[in-house]
């Protein structure tokens, strides 16, 4: 089915911080059929401010005729933990006081929404994953996921990511944080605290997610009297105020933080390369040339490390955002990499 759905236990979930949830909602989507021999799973891991209906954001990687196609494969993808698309998040009722955390909610990290991912597959009767797949900060999940559980993901299929997240991404996330912490509004007991921050972070985060190219090729005024009223600064508050109505500042702000704590060698080894060198799951790596937030280089530096990694560079005029719009590029190079 392809219908929201919710998997609830009242146990206590520990996380890697130490702190517990008395219990976890998780809300999460799921295409095709499992099939007799249970072998079929393609789980994709989303980003950032993504919900769980994959097939909604990322058409023409998802869906009939699609290389993950529900004619043969079970797709599922899990809300994460922290957000405000049905799992478990700073909106959810505290049952302890029967309001919502706002911001009491616990510090939680890339590891723990990992874990949450697990009790879902133990949940669902998954043993094993055919496909992992994840771009950007839902390749930071699929990359903990397979070194959680090393044996269950049989191939590993990472767009735009990196094995530790770098200073240069921390940086932004900081300054997106910033932004919200300014707004006269956060940490006020309500869903619209922050909104106005959001705007300004979500601001920022365009920057990093496209490009000078695109930016300057769609968003040029073509009256060179104006003085004021830029067509890019219209696109930019109109991007701000999209992602308000949808989202909610108590999660970017929670998610952002996570995002920071994402080190495949924490308590692991000595370098994020060290745990990489023992990752022998077959693995697709896709890079985008002019992408500023998650450059090149890192799945480059992915690909030097793994032994048993394939790495695809695509040009993209969209950035960043390119491994969530460029189906057509990418859809020929997984297809041939599965065969």
């Amino acid at each position: 089915m392809d219908e929201l759905m919710f998997y609830h236990t009242g146990q206590p979930f520990r996380l890697e911080s130490g702190e517990q949830l008395p219990g976890l909602t998780i809300a999460y989507h799921t295409y095709g059929t499992l099939n007799e021999r249970r072998d079929n799973v393609v789980w994709i891991c989303h980003h950032l401010t993504a919900n769980s209906d994959v097939a909604s954001w990322w058409p023409g990687m998802i869906g009939p005729g699609a290389v993950i196609n529900p004619d043969q494969h079970f797709i599922v993808c899990a809300n994460i933990l922290g957000s405000c698309y049905g799992s478990t998040g700073p909106l959810s009722q505290h049952p302890a006081t029967g309001r919502p955390y706002y911001q009491d909610f616990p510090f939680i990290t890339i590891r723990d929404m990992v874990g949450a991912h697990i009790l879902l597959r133990r949940h669902l009767g998954i043993e094993s994953i055919y496909l992992l797949v994840g771009g950007s900060m839902g390749g930071y999940q699929a990359l903990e996921w397979a070194c959680l559980e090393k044996d269950r993901i049989r191939r590993l299929f990472l767009l735009a990511t990196s094995p530790a997240e770098t200073a240069w991404g921390i940086a932004a996330h900081t300054a997106q944080r910033l932004a919200i912490e300014a707004d006269g509004t956060w940490l006020q007991p309500s869903p619209l605290a922050g909104s106005q921050g959001l705007k300004a972070a979500r601001a920022v985060a365009m920057l990093l997610y496209r490009n000078y190219q695109i930016m300057v090729r769609n968003q040029t005024d073509t009256d060179v009297s104006k003085l004021d009223h830029f067509r890019a600064s219209s696109y930019i508050n109109y991007q701000g105020d999209k992602l308000v109505k949808r989202f909610n500042a108590y999660s970017y702000w929670i998610l952002s933080k996570a995002m920071d704590t994402h080190n495949l060698a924490r308590n692991r080894a000595e370098s994020p390369e060290a745990v990489l060198r023992g990752m022998h799951t077959p693995t697709l790596l896709i890079g985008i040339h002019n992408d500023l937030l998650c450059p090149l280089q890192e799945q480059q530096r992915m690909a030097s490390n793994m032994p048993n990694a394939t790495l695809v560079a695509i040009d993209s005029e969209y950035g960043h955002d390119g491994f969530m719009v460029e189906s057509a590029k990418i859809t020929p190079v997984l297809r041939n990499w599965l065969a």
